[in-house]
């Protein structure tokens, strides 16, 4: 029996494949997100809160639900489910796990589900890659590189960093776990092309000797609390959003992807305002960056602090979708959609 005309069919697409498209795209994927980002700051997204599923005997895990809508050319509908388990990493296994579901936006059936911890890493990446090339604009170009939390999320952003242009004659390491720390500095050094690749002992330290300084950590409350460490003025990845005290975000530049979405949870940004009890310390959003509304200053630190927008998860998802299907690539799941007929 031939498909339900207007009926789209249902694919699984695994992170094999999705590693396959994505590898080596870098500046593709960094174009795909400043789009979806011109995209939403037009008005052309539906981009709801998050939804926070916590757990009373697991107070460390949680699991969020992202659903956006992306307009543009090439329209879409879905919803990002992603873990974060902390308690993984000690198992052997990494922290955090997605999937991604696109739905047709003719007809709300769902077209894919998409194994989305690597749609995840390499969206985060690449925004704050497009983050780093255009908040420095004006600037020296930035020589030293600091990374605090050295998980899969800082991998992709190193990778992102050098797949786009960016070289450091110093790349420079922090965690907490030295076993974790030494892991990405033996990475780093495989990898060449970094400098210097400097273990440091502490969180001063690496800020301090750093012209940008990505935080890709799992803190749930800030950590970072001088606001002298940072007088250097450097740029700031905050990607993990919760390691840095108000008094350091209420004495920076803060730009973020969206403030409604980066100003609540409990995020840094979220403290600084109970604390000051408006948002004037936001300067603008990314959107303003790229739309030229928005100058970035050089005498002061720049904190860029991106919550993570669902829509820039469907851009890349749509994406990988698309080239699959016109390559014939897609796994397509035969019959999934089984009750096509009102009345049986």
């Amino acid at each position: 029996m031939p498909p339900t005309p207007g009926v789209p069919s249902f694919a699984v697409i695994p992170g094999a494949q999705v590693h396959r498209v994505l590898d080596g795209r870098h500046e593709e994927v960094v174009r795909l997100i400043e789009s979806a980002y011109r995209v939403h700051g037009g008005g052309d997204t539906v981009n709801p809160p998050s939804y926070f599923l916590r757990f009373p005997d697991r107070p460390t895990s949680r699991i969020i639900a992202l659903p956006a809508s992306l307009g543009g050319d090439a329209p879409v509908d879905g919803i990002k489910w992603i873990s974060s388990f902390p308690e993984n990493v000690a198992a052997g296994i990494p922290r955090a796990s997605a999937v991604l579901i696109l739905n047709d936006p003719a007809t709300g059936y769902p077209l894919a589900c998409l194994e989305s911890s690597i749609i995840s890493a390499a969206r985060t990446a690449a925004s704050a890659a497009l983050a780093a090339d255009r908040l420095t604009e004006g600037r020296d170009r930035p020589r030293r590189i600091g990374f605090f939390g050295t998980g899969l999320i800082a991998r992709f952003i190193h990778q992102y960093l050098a797949g786009t242009g960016w070289s450091f004659e110093e790349t420079g390491v922090y965690d907490l776990s030295d076993e974790h720390a030494r892991g990405f500095a033996e990475h780093l050094d495989r990898e060449g092309d970094n400098g210097r690749v400097t273990l440091h002992n502490g969180a001063e330290q690496l800020i301090r000797s750093s012209d940008v300084v990505v935080f890709a950590t799992v803190a749930g409350a800030p950590h970072v609390t001088d606001p002298a460490w940072f007088t250097h003025n450097p740029l700031v990845l905050h990607v993990s959003l919760r390691d840095l005290s108000p008094e350091v975000i209420l004495a920076a530049t803060n730009v973020v992807d969206d403030i409604d979405h980066c100003l609540k949870a409990d995020t840094s940004p979220h403290l600084a305002e109970q604390l000051s009890g408006n948002r004037e310390f936001i300067d603008g959003t990314l959107y303003d960056v790229l739309t030229g509304e928005l100058k970035i200053p050089d005498d002061r630190p720049v904190v860029f602090s991106p919550f993570g927008l669902g829509v820039l998860d469907l851009a890349v998802g749509r994406h990988i979708y698309d080239i699959l299907r016109a390559d014939g690539r897609l796994a397509v799941v035969d019959d999934f959609f089984h009750e096509m007929r009102r009345y049986g």
